[in-house]
C-alpha cells in the first residue's frame, strides 16, 4: 500500500488536487495513470480512496470514491524532548516515535542544550514521511520550541513525568507509573541531562521523576524507550 498525504482534504470533498511535488511523484516516479486508485490521508484519522482523473506531473487530480475513519487512539502521549546536537539523531527519534505512536511533540530548550535552534519545517517533513511509511492516518502535533522555564509556566493536562539521570532511590520505573488509556506528558533532557535546578523546579511543579531502566541512554534513545513503554502499557490494557 502506497499512502499519500494531503492535509487539506475533508469528508465533504469530492476531489483532491495534488501540489507539484506530489503530482510529479505520482505521475512520473510511480507512473500512475488515469483510473488508478490512490490511498490518501489528511493526517486527521481519515483514509480516502481516490481515482485519478488527470495524471499530470504539475497538478494531479483525483476523484474521491470512499472515506474510512480510523478509530481514535486509546491514549495520548505528549513527548517533550530536548533537540540533540546532531539533527539526524533528533530526526531519527521523530521517525521512530511516529512509527510506534506519539500524538504531540514539543522541542524543549534546556540549560545544558547544545542545540537551541531547530527547523520545524524539516521536522514536519520527517514526520510526514514516517506517517506514510508506517501507514498511520494521524499526524502528531508538532509545537514550536520552548524554553524549559517557559514550559514550566504552561498549564499541562494529564500525568507529568520527567526522566533524568540523577541518582534518586525513590524514582519508579515509567511503566509502573503510566496509566492505560490516559494522557501522559514525558520530559526527556539533552545530552548533558537536565540541570539540578531544572529537576528541582519540575518536581516542585508536580512532575514525577521516573527511570527508564538501568542503562544510561542517549536523548533520542530515551525518548524512543518512553514511546515504546507507553505503547506496551496501552496494549496490555
Amino acid at each position: 500500500m502506497q499512502l499519500f498525504y494531503n492535509p487539506e482534504i475533508s469528508e465533504k470533498d469530492t476531489q483532491v488536487l495534488f501540489q507539484r511535488d506530489e503530482s510529479k511523484h505520482i505521475a512520473k516516479v510511480l507512473r500512475k495513470n488515469e483510473g488508478d486508485i490512490l490511498d490518501i490521508t489528511n493526517g486527521k484519522g481519515l483514509l480516502f480512496k481516490a481515482e485519478i482523473i488527470r495524471a499530470d506531473i504539475k497538478q494531479c487530480l483525483a476523484k474521491i470514491i470512499s472515506v474510512e475513519k480510523q478509530a481514535p487512539p486509546s491514549y495520548y502521549l505528549h513527548m517533550i524532548v530536548a533537540p540533540t546536537k546532531m539533527n539526524d539523531r533528533f530526526e531519527w527519534f521523530l521517525e521512530k516515535a511516529m512509527e510506534i505512536g506519539v500524538h504531540e511533540i514539543t522541542p524543549i530548550i534546556c540549560d545544558h542544550s547544545e542545540r537551541k535552534v531547530v527547523k520545524l519545517q524539516r521536522f514536519e517533513r520527517v514526520l510526514q514521511s514516517a506517517m506514510k511509511q508506517s501507514l498511520h492516518y494521524r499526524m502528531p502535533k508538532l509545537n514550536e520550541p520552548v524554553s524549559f522555564s517557559d514550559f514550566m509556566d504552561t498549564e499541562i493536562e494529564g500525568d507529568k513525568f520527567i526522566a533524568h539521570c540523577e541518582d534518586e532511590s525513590e524514582k519508579a520505573y515509567l511503566q509502573k507509573k503510566l496509566k492505560p488509556k490516559g494522557k501522559a506528558n514525558i520530559l526527556i533532557g539533552p545530552e548533558g541531562d537536565f540541570s539540578p535546578n531544572e529537576i528541582k523546579k519540575a518536581v516542585n511543579e508536580g512532575w514525577t521523576a521516573v527511570s527508564l531502566g538501568d542503562s544510561r541512554l542517549r536523548t533520542e534513545t530515551a525518548a524512543i524507550v518512553a514511546c515504546h513503554t507507553a505503547a506496551i502499557v496501552n496494549q496490555e490494557s
